[in-house]
């Protein structure tokens, strides 16, 4: 019988403790992904399951987008907490369509988006996409990319024609529909053609005359940031502990990506997303400071931009970024 005391008083105190490590303050924050979970969002899952973002008083909730807009659109509406999205983006929003938006953190700190192509193609500078065929999404930030390395190569853009391929980049090189194609992420596209059996080649944007701006960021409207800036440097000190443990241990942390995959849509190759991460890892902490913004880096992407005909009027910075506390 006082074993039996002895067992149930334990049990109480388990509990009992487990109560008060349990917070009931927690606050709900959402965030968009850019796209279905990949290596670059392996940090959020591994917050999540060691407990980080509870510990910040924070329950995270992770959504994917119906399209390619949804991340900005619906942040800048209050719809969610923050939304990942791409740098050029929030500039154009912002000056455009005077959209009161701003970007709390950096995820990736220079462009992924390259130019692609096979390497029997012969491709080796933008001077040689002279009379060639180059499929993009349509999106004007990528021919507006391509002309500028052309010029900056010393090239005639005049002489290349511009594709609409979709989102169908890899394969319109593949098929021999577009001789390159820009818009194809160095983390995910080219890790594929490999696994696929194929040898791709690229060109770096930044070695010819783009400005190194940042691939994604993570948005949120001025609405929700004078509302919730507690609970949004909450989420980023939580993502900060998290990358800490991706830096340290990336396998682990891809093990923990991929048991959050969403098969159904878009499944995962364990060998493909390993690849990506060794690429990304680098890029998601350049200057030391996961998160961290650099008001010269939006000076530049926005200037470029403008020059580009990106932009119709000047561009507008004022309060377009917010760094949080170290």
């Amino acid at each position: 019988m006082k074993n039996i005391k002895l067992f149930l008083c334990s049990i109480m105190i388990l509990f009992v403790l487990s109560a008060c490590n349990k917070r009931d303050d927690t606050e709900k924050v959402s965030i968009m992904l850019d796209w279905y979970p990949n290596a670059v969002h392996s940090f959020l899952y591994v917050a999540e399951e060691k407990g980080y973002f509870e510990e910040e008083g924070i329950e995270l909730d992770i959504q994917f987008p119906a399209n390619p807009t949804d991340p900005i659109n619906l942040a800048a509406a209050g719809k969610v907490t923050m939304g990942i999205t791409y740098q050029p983006d929030v500039i154009i929003a912002k000056t455009e369509q005077d959209i009161a938006v701003k970007s709390v953190g950096v995820l990736v700190q220079s462009p992924l988006n390259h130019v692609g192509f096979l390497k029997d193609t012969g491709i080796k500078s933008p001077k040689d996409f002279e009379g060639k065929t180059i499929g993009f999404t349509g999106i004007p930030l990528n021919e507006a990319m391509v002309q500028t390395m052309m010029e900056t190569d010393g090239a005639d853009f005049n002489s290349v024609t511009m594709v609409d391929v979709g989102f169908e980049l890899s394969s319109s090189i593949v098929s021999e529909k577009a001789d390159a194609a820009v818009g194809m992420y160095i983390n995910h596209e080219f890790p594929m053609l490999e696994y696929e059996g194929y040898q791709p080649g690229h060109l770096d944007p930044t070695d010819f005359g783009v400005p190194s701006f940042y691939e994604l960021v993570v948005v949120t409207s001025d609405d929700t940031w004078a509302k919730e800036q507690k609970n949004i440097e909450a989420f980023w000190r939580a993502a900060r502990k998290a990358f800490d443990d991706m830096e340290t241990n990336p396998d682990e942390a891809l093990a923990t990506l991929l048991k959050h995959q969403d098969k159904a849509n878009f499944p995962l190759i364990e060998e493909v997303e390993k690849e990506s991460l060794s690429i990304l890892l680098p890029k998601m902490n350049t200057n030391g400071k996961f998160g961290h913004q650099d008001a010269e880096v939006w000076e530049v992407t926005a200037d470029w931009m403008t020059k580009a005909g990106l932009l119709t009027q000047e561009a507008n910075l004022d309060g377009i970024f917010v760094n949080m506390e170290e």
